[in-house]
């Protein structure tokens, strides 16, 4: 199985002044996974292959399935927001979407703070997002 690695640095020629922030490196091992990862996987493989043509830039599962697991602590059992051709857009629904939008990107943000692979949404609105959320801890909602 697949595994990304982030924020490691190995070998001789290997020369970093940022700790490895950012760099990110995949490894194969045939062992890795518990039986239900592997199904995952290769679900995700099946997947794939029958979908190519509608697959979406940033799509990239395998690296989402496992971010997800190391952020295990991040709770995404929010519902959707669904709204119909006449209702109006209220307070309610539009804290829900951001929270469960912000709730997301830091699930899918790696240990070093960065966030892997291609994310091919407007970069410069998430990181306000998500240090905002750590900034203003007195808040009342908890994002």
């Amino acid at each position: 199985m697949w595994k990304l690695k982030v924020a490691e640095g190995r070998g001789p020629w290997l020369y970093s002044i940022n700790n490895f922030v950012g760099r990110q490196i995949w490894e194969f091992d045939p062992d890795a996974g518990t039986p239900e990862e592997r199904e995952a996987v290769e679900k995700a493989r099946d997947d794939y292959q029958k979908n190519k043509s509608r697959v979406r830039a940033g799509g990239d599962v395998l690296m989402r399935l496992q971010i997800k697991k190391e952020n295990s602590n991040v709770d995404l059992s929010i519902p959707p927001v669904r709204l119909g051709k006449e209702e109006q857009v209220d307070y309610e629904a539009v804290t829900t979407a951001l929270r469960k939008a912000i709730r997301l990107n830091r699930a899918i943000q790696s240990k070093d703070g960065h966030w892997p692979a291609e994310n091919s949404g407007p970069n410069f609105f998430t990181p306000p997002l998500v240090s905002s959320t750590f900034a203003n801890t007195s808040n009342m909602y908890s994002y």
